[in-house]
């Protein structure tokens, strides 16, 4: 499965200690500034590997082209992280949560990677975090990469292998290439 899977094995009980670390951040990280909006991206990967040197590269030109996107915005802060458990960067921002989602989606929809990658859109309501979903503006679901159904139902259903959609990540990827 080239060298796009190939790197550490995560287990189940670290892929769960970084996402309370991830959401420990987020709430730290909105505090600082609760007017703000904050992207929290990761990827999508499939399978006990979570970060390797292929993968990261692209992840890499996805902040990139986050950066880009919100050049015109007053950033507060960004965090990026690339660990066992997989890539995450964050950005903190004075941008309504509905135009970076809007942004987000661009990139999600554009970008030749975008589908490989959650762009989640956060900010504080009364002291606790608040996410906007596509559908809260007007926009379909995320779609499988495989079948096109909606991507979570395809999730929680388990109805592709790992094998498939490692498969068709590495075809995303080097589509991407050309």
């Amino acid at each position: 499965m080239s060298n796009y899977f190939q790197g550490e094995v995560v287990i189940l009980p670290e892929m769960l200690a970084a996402r309370e670390q991830r959401v420990a951040l987020q709430q730290a990280l909105l505090a600082k500034c609760p007017q703000a909006s904050l992207l929290s991206a990761t990827m999508n990967i499939p399978g006990p590997v979570k970060n390797t040197l292929a993968l990261e590269k692209v992840f890499i030109a996805l902040v990139e082209t986050i950066r880009k996107e919100l050049k015109d915005f007053f950033i507060i802060e960004t965090n990026y992280f690339s660990r066992k458990t997989g890539l995450e960067f964050f950005l903190l921002a004075e941008i309504s949560p509905e135009l970076l989602k809007r942004k987000m989606i661009a990139i999600e929809e554009k970008h030749p990677q975008g589908r490989l990658v959650d762009l989640d859109v956060l900010w504080l309501k009364d002291q606790k975090i608040q996410s906007i979903s596509r559908q809260d503006i007007g926009f379909p679901a995320r779609r499988c990469l495989i079948c096109n159904k909606d991507a979570k139902v395809c999730g929680r259903a388990r109805t592709h292998t790992i094998e498939e959609m490692q498969t068709k990540i590495i075809n995303i990827i080097e589509q991407g290439k050309e």
